[in-house]
């Protein structure tokens, strides 16, 4: 395949950091509250997931980054270029379905936290937050929301803090890390599960490979064809870059199931439905700091996650269709992915007015994307190891190891959450 990547490739202070944006992104509130209710309810125990993830989600989103890199597309729309429209469109709407209930569940956490400290009713404020995350996706540049969100992520170190305000005991610690620890009962699987779940969410790789064209079309490279290629120095930059968002996303959730296990659970305070309900709980067990560190870091990064999940639910749909799609264009210049992006912003708005239970859609959302995300995770292997589509850029060994051991997870992940019906 022609390497078309002649124009200087912009440094790593650049560069450095997409990575971080998906990581953090990963970190929802959604998946806060996800790690705050596995701390609560079974302690350190869940500790050797951080690790345990980590290699898997290296993997997944950086098979995605080299499909964007290398194609110039993204992701929806090499895969409408590359199978049938029956295999496209389920796995479309469930990511669909996914992104845009994660997103209101997530509105719904940053207003719950935002209550804690602004006494206003949570559906204003909810309003309130999808406005001004609307508007900077509308008129914001992309150079603009790209720096926005990395310092949103640092956001995140504030659960190290919580964590540290919280005391937890060196032995627990190295033993809910180092030693495994399963049981065999409905609630400890569906935990496992949802971890799973939440770590290895498909709006994590669709973002990823989107985000890939949108750095090239900052570098000038305007047509697909000028985009498409990608040097081996190119390829090892994203890899480092991944590797530290990703690990950065695991040593938030790290710290987050120690802060909740170190308190919640050692008071007895094991159900735990979201990510505010736990920073209150932490505030009389950890001091205020610690409630103000970890509600913060919810507020922050849903001003992060919510804006790539319903961006995300527009690149694919428009690239499904055959639309433009890019936050490098005015509105007026690609009205149907500013509209998808008003449209997914507004029925994630309208579903926390309807005064649904955010837990329980993201239980919906979880049981569609738990069916939906496996396909797709097998279409990028897939796609990445097409020679024809990748050219000598196809995975090698260890990377296709990863990647079929990421594949089998997830898909033992879904049967196990059928599993978890029945048990």
């Amino acid at each position: 395949m022609t390497d078309n990547s002649n124009k200087p490739h912009p440094g790593w202070h650049r560069t450095l950091g997409l990575g971080v944006v998906a990581g953090a992104a990963d970190d929802d509130c959604s998946a806060i509250g996800t790690y705050a209710s596995a701390g609560a309810q079974f302690g350190l125990t869940l500790l050797w997931m951080a690790p345990v993830t980590f290699p898997m989600m290296f993997a997944v989103v950086y098979l995605s980054s080299k499909l964007g890199q290398v194609t110039g597309k993204g992701l929806f729309q090499v895969i409408r270029e590359h199978y049938p429209k029956w295999l496209l469109w389920p796995v479309l709407i469930g990511v669909l379905v996914g992104n845009t209930i994660e997103a209101a569940a997530d509105i719904a956490g940053m207003a719950a936290c935002l209550n804690i400290f602004v006494p206003i009713p949570p559906l204003l404020i909810a309003i309130a937050i999808a406005v001004i995350i609307l508007l900077l996706q509308m008129f914001g540049s992309y150079s603009l929301i790209r720096n926005v969100f990395r310092w949103l992520a640092l956001s995140l170190f504030a659960y190290v803090g919580s964590a540290a305000l919280t005391r937890p005991a060196p032995a627990e610690i190295l033993r809910g890390t180092f030693l495994p620890h399963i049981e065999l009962t409905k609630d400890y699987l569906s935990i496992l599960v949802a971890i799973i779940g939440t770590t290895l969410s498909a709006y994590l790789y669709t973002w990823q490979s989107n985000v890939e064209v949108e750095e090239k079309i900052a570098a000038g490279k305007t047509s697909t064809a000028e985009r498409r290629g990608a040097s081996d120095a190119d390829l090892a930059r994203s890899q480092r870059d991944i590797v530290v968002g990703m690990a950065f996303s695991n040593i938030i959730m790290y710290f987050i199931i120690l802060s909740t296990g170190a308190t919640l659970h050692q008071a007895g305070h094991n159900d735990i439905e979201n990510a505010a309900q736990a920073a209150e709980a932490l505030r009389p067990l950890a001091g205020g700091g610690a409630a103000v560190l970890f509600a913060t870091g919810v507020i922050a990064v849903g001003f992060l996650a919510v804006p790539v999940m319903t961006t995300g639910a527009a690149y694919d749909l428009t690239q499904a269709i055959g639309w433009k799609s890019s936050l490098h264009a005015k509105p007026r210049e690609a009205k149907a992915f500013y509209g998808l992006i008003a449209g997914f912003t507004a029925i994630a708005t309208v579903l926390n007015g309807l005064g649904f239970n955010p837990m329980k859609a993201l239980v919906y959302a979880g049981i569609v994307q738990g069916f939906s995300t496996p396909p797709l995770l097998l279409l990028i292997v897939l796609l990445t190891n097409d020679r024809d589509l990748m050219g000598d850029k196809t995975n090698g060994f260890w990377l296709n190891l990863l990647s079929w051991v990421a594949v089998a997870v997830i898909f033992a992940a879904s049967i196990g959450l059928v599993g978890s019906w029945l048990l």
